[in-house]
């Protein structure tokens, strides 16, 4: 059974010492009540992939894929699947609560979301290494990431019927709601594919990351 990684869930707060576990401990507590009261949900959709001068197709979905980072994180599949997972209006709901209640507990929920959805992310991810025996998987990448624009947002909600199946929709600015929502395009390759889009220099973040001004990154 999936459960949070606390690890991940600090780092999304901010914690970069807990030397007597205390706020470890508070997580956890609040963790088991997050994975007992909601799953991650998610929708994925296969596609065969062309080359045109607009950049990456995914034939039938009406999704093309601009820029240098798909082309570099693709170049070697001939499929790829794009993925919607999210912890869906309930997570917002209790968010709002808490954050009237304990906002102390409410930042920590906020962590916890993060590392959770993400935690449904990687489920998805085994669910399509399971249709696809014998082939590989890229890392997973993200609009807002590198030069991919957030602006395929509603593209690949519209992909993956999110709206009807998973109560997805973007904003004009493309943020995505619910608001622990993640999309992202997944390789299929029939070689092993190395890792490519890991450290900051990928990150949308970077230019305003605590860790980084601190000197470190969240993978340390």
């Amino acid at each position: 059974m999936a459960t949070i990684d606390l690890d991940e869930a600090l780092r999304y707060l901010g914690v970069r010492s807990d030397p007597d576990g205390t706020m470890r401990g508070r997580m956890a507590e609040l963790a088991e009540e997050l994975q007992e009261r909601i799953a991650p949900r998610y929708a994925l959709r296969v596609a065969t992939l062309t080359r045109n001068d607009a950049g990456m197709r995914l034939e039938g979905a009406g999704v093309i894929l601009p820029g240098r980072l798909a082309q570099t994180m693709l170049a070697d599949c001939g499929h790829a699947a794009i993925l919607v997972c999210t912890l869906g209006a309930a997570f917002d709901a209790w968010m709002r609560t808490m954050q009237v209640r304990d906002m102390a507990n409410a930042v920590m929920l906020d962590a916890l979301g993060s590392a959770w959805v993400e935690t449904g992310c990687d489920e998805a991810e085994k669910e399509l290494a399971g249709r696809f025996p014998g082939m590989h998987l890229t890392d997973r990448f993200s609009p807002g990431y590198g030069d991919l624009p957030l602006s395929l947002q509603p593209d690949i909600l519209a992909a993956t019927d999110a709206a009807r199946r998973l109560g997805v929709q973007a904003t004009e600015s493309c943020l995505l709601i619910p608001q622990k929502t993640v999309t992202a395009v997944i390789g299929i390759a029939d070689r092993p594919q190395r890792a490519r889009i890991r450290g900051c220099a990928h990150c949308p973040m970077r230019g305003e990351c605590d860790y980084r001004k601190g000197g470190t990154s969240c993978e340390v």
